[in-house]
């Protein structure tokens, strides 16, 4: 009678054990969900903002810059709330090192904070220049590259591997944007000489670059730095004090540079009065910051060209959203690039889903011996 008493709360062990796992991963995917929507959200109403900020009378690359990275206050009572609640993180689907590393130390979290805060105001800033000195489309269409920039990283810095499917979205992806940014009869700007111009297309270029490389590095700390233990107060850490740095070294160069002098000139002059113009750059930064959490979601639970993925999918969305707000034109080539966006999506997640199967039945066999 024991031993079947024994069987039988050994064999309800085994099944609630066997079934965490499928727990863990629908609580996985519902995360991904959640970032992809406010990344993709977070980026197109951003960018509707800084065009209405263009728009209406808005001039400064300093200003454009500080929007990109001075929104993270918004999450610091959020932050404080979870410092005492935080737990570890259910057991992932990585496989883990049977030997614990020790927490990094603070001088190496200091290097990863200002690391990544240069990074991010060098992207921000090169950006704004960019958007100076070049039409719209132009800056769209060398982002585009940014998928190319961030594989070329992600496969010297994390061993990213390349299937057919996640090939197959690159190019979809890239096509998408392409088609989006041809269809823009943006013109040159008046008034731009050709050595500014050139200017604005270099720095466009580094600041896809040093994006593909952000996110990359991202990555990377999350597997070298953290082990791959991923928790809420962890993505908030990577988002809150380098855009700290971020903003801090911004700020410097927005004083250095004398630019502050044009900060009330500037609201004088909006169109929409200055309540407007504080607002709309307020409601600029509070967009950025939440695509750039959520961006960091994405990578800290899947990968950094999964992130930036989803984030290819904007140029669409951003196209999209322009219609609807600003009564921009809809026409077959918009379509078709929205279809493509979502077909490219659908390849990478179908390649994630094999991945999960290929998972779940490596730990079946290991089980079952």
């Amino acid at each position: 009678m024991e031993s079947k008493g024994s069987n039988s709360s050994t064999s309800s062990i085994r099944q609630s054990t066997m079934s965490q796992p499928a727990q863990n991963r629908l609580l996985k995917w519902l995360r991904v969900a959640f970032y992809a929507i406010f990344a993709v959200a977070g980026q197109a109403s951003a960018a509707l903002l800084t065009r209405l900020y263009s728009q209406k009378g808005g001039t400064s690359k300093w200003v454009e810059t500080l929007t990109q990275l001075a929104g993270f206050p918004i999450l610091i009572p959020y932050y404080i709330s979870h410092l005492r609640k935080d737990t570890p993180p259910p057991p992932s689907d990585i496989a883990v090192e049977t030997k614990p590393r020790p927490p990094p130390k603070t001088l190496s979290l200091v290097y990863v904070y200002v690391y990544l805060g240069l990074l991010m105001a060098g992207n921000a800033y090169l950006y704004s220049i960019g958007f100076e000195y070049l039409p719209v489309s132009i800056v769209s269409l060398i982002s585009t590259s940014q998928l190319a920039f961030n594989a070329l990283f992600s496969y010297f810095l994390n061993s990213q591997k390349f299937t057919p499917f996640i090939i197959n979205s690159l190019l979809l992806l890239t096509i998408s944007s392409c088609l989006t940014v041809s269809n823009d009869s943006s013109e040159k700007p008046h008034g731009v000489s050709a050595g500014n111009y050139a200017l604005g297309f270099i720095c466009t270029v580094f600041a896809t670059a040093i994006y593909g490389l952000l996110i990359s590095s991202q990555q990377l700390i999350f597997r070298r730095v953290f082990n791959n233990k991923v928790s809420l107060k962890l993505v908030m850490d990577l988002t809150v004090y380098p855009s700290f740095v971020a903003s801090a070294v911004t700020l410097i160069g927005f004083f250095v540079s004398g630019d502050f002098k044009l900060l009330n000139p500037e609201m004088d002059s909006y169109e929409l009065g200055k309540a407007s113009y504080a607002m709309t750059l307020v409601w600029t930064a509070v967009c950025w910051q939440v695509s750039i959490f959520a961006g960091l979601g994405l990578v800290s639970e899947l990968s950094a060209l999964f992130a930036n993925v989803i984030f290819a999918v904007g140029f669409p969305v951003n196209t999209i959203a322009a219609i609807i707000v600003f009564n921009d034109r809809m026409n077959g080539v918009k379509g078709i690039s929205m279809v493509l966006a979502v077909w490219g999506v659908v390849s990478y997640a179908y390649q994630q889903y094999l991945d999960d199967c290929n998972e779940k039945t490596k730990r079946s066999e290991v089980s079952e011996v």
